[in-house]
């Protein structure tokens, strides 16, 4: 691993679909797959090719055509994600409040990394309800605190890796400087630089998530298979118990946003992030993928690092999310069955007159020009014409999954 220039970053660089193309075949080959995993690769490889299908655009002025292919739009896929956070994000900014906001992030232990990966869906599901059920009882009993208790409304985000694809489980959790009293006539202003101890914090999140885990592990809705298969009887998973108790959690508040700006700033930037994005993979070849990460311990100076393909596609598909499982919830007085209401009350006390429009209906083209300020309408060839679509390109039209992989069967997936 070394750091690196700027100028290595900005040459051409392979994508994530040409890192499937390469070494997926090998990969499928040699590791046993779930169905899921098959169909995300197939995403990302035919993602804004032929096989999608797409539309003949033709210019105005000097009359080039060129072909615009569709996009697979699978939440893995690191090239669809903008348009998606953009409309996400106009849809957030009509929520915020005229006050600070705080960034708490709750962190698993990794003893938890494989009985995760074995039992995804239950598992997260648990670390956001014992989040949430965190932040509420602290909210609803602050003792000596605050003087009353109230409705706090916050966003969390799911994230499960760190800069060098690894499993690390945690959440990002947004919160106004605040929270809205029981009778609903007040708003109670946090103190300081934070608005609850991020120990204490930490020791009820620690009880609740293990008394949840304890529970589901109770009504066999857990399973233990391979190099966990200890841990599914009742001395190992008492022996886990124990272990976990004996470590102190990581909960930890980052600098508090100075407004409602900061605060999209910062969603715009975790929200609808993958694994990893495309600017990030600098070369393939030799059966190799290198990378760049930040090291946050130096000051976010880009270091390289080279990992063997297999390696680097096993830890890509770890990240992976079971299908309609929501990775970003909005809970207490921001929750959508009361979000209406309890948000219009907020403003009133807090005198916010100017409450920001709704989602708009903007076009593709017009959140691409707000996005990256170019206008995709405009020709690339003569800079001054306005492409128009002239012709349907069907779909399977191009190579899809199978012919790009080189690939005559799918192994059994059962």
């Amino acid at each position: 691993m070394r750091k690196i220039a700027n100028s290595i970053i900005d040459k051409k660089t392979p994508e994530m679909a040409d890192i499937f193309c390469k070494y997926g075949k090998a990969y499928i080959e040699s590791h046993p797959m779930p169905l899921e995993h098959y169909k995300i690769m197939n995403a990302i490889v035919i993602c804004r090719t032929a096989a999608l299908g797409g539309h003949i655009e033709i210019c105005d002025s000097c009359g080039k055509e060129q072909n615009s292919y569709n996009s697979c739009r699978n939440r893995h896929c690191p090239k669809c994600q903008a348009l998606t956070k953009t409309r996400w994000l106009e849809a957030r900014q009509a929520e915020l409040l005229p006050i600070p906001y705080f960034h708490n992030v709750f962190t698993l232990p990794h003893e938890l990394n494989l009985v995760i990966l074995y039992n995804k869906k239950i598992m997260l599901d648990i670390l956001f309800r014992a989040v949430s059920a965190t932040l509420n009882e602290f909210a609803e009993n602050p003792k000596s605190r605050y003087k009353e208790g109230g409705k706090i409304g916050f966003t969390s985000i799911l994230h499960t890796w760190d800069q060098k694809l690894r499993d690390h489980f945690h959440l990002h959790c947004v919160i106004p400087a605040g929270y809205l009293s029981h009778d609903g006539k007040r708003w109670v202003h946090s103190k300081k630089n934070f608005l609850f101890s991020v120990k204490a914090l930490s020791k009820v999140f620690r009880g609740k998530f293990i008394e949840q885990m304890k529970k589901a592990f109770q009504q066999n809705d857990l399973i233990f298979p391979g190099k966990i298969a200890d841990i599914g009887t009742d001395a190992g998973f008492r022996k886990l118990k124990k272990q976990l108790f004996s470590k102190e959690w990581v909960v930890y508040s980052k600098q508090p946003f100075g407004g409602p700006k900061q605060v999209l700033e910062y969603l715009g930037r975790y929200t609808h992030r993958v694994a990893i994005s495309n600017n990030r993979i600098l070369d393939m070849g030799n059966d190799t993928v290198t990378f760049f990460y930040k090291d946050r311990k130096n000051d976010n100076a880009k270091i390289t690092m080279p990992l063997n393909a297999n390696e680097f596609i096993r830890r890509f598909l770890l990240h992976t999310l079971p299908k309609k499982f929501m990775r970003i919830r909005h809970c207490g007085f921001l929750a959508n069955r009361c979000k209406k209401g309890d948000l219009l009350k907020c403003r009133k006390i807090l005198g916010q007159n100017n409450i920001p429009d709704n989602l708009s209906n903007k076009s593709a083209k017009e959140l691409m020009l707000e996005l990256t300020g170019l206008d995709i309408s405009t020709c690339p060839f003569c800079k001054k014409g306005k492409l128009n679509k002239m012709l349907k390109i069907p779909e399977q039209t191009g190579p899809g999954f199978f012919e790009r992989l080189n690939l005559t069967t799918l192994k059994d997936t059962s």
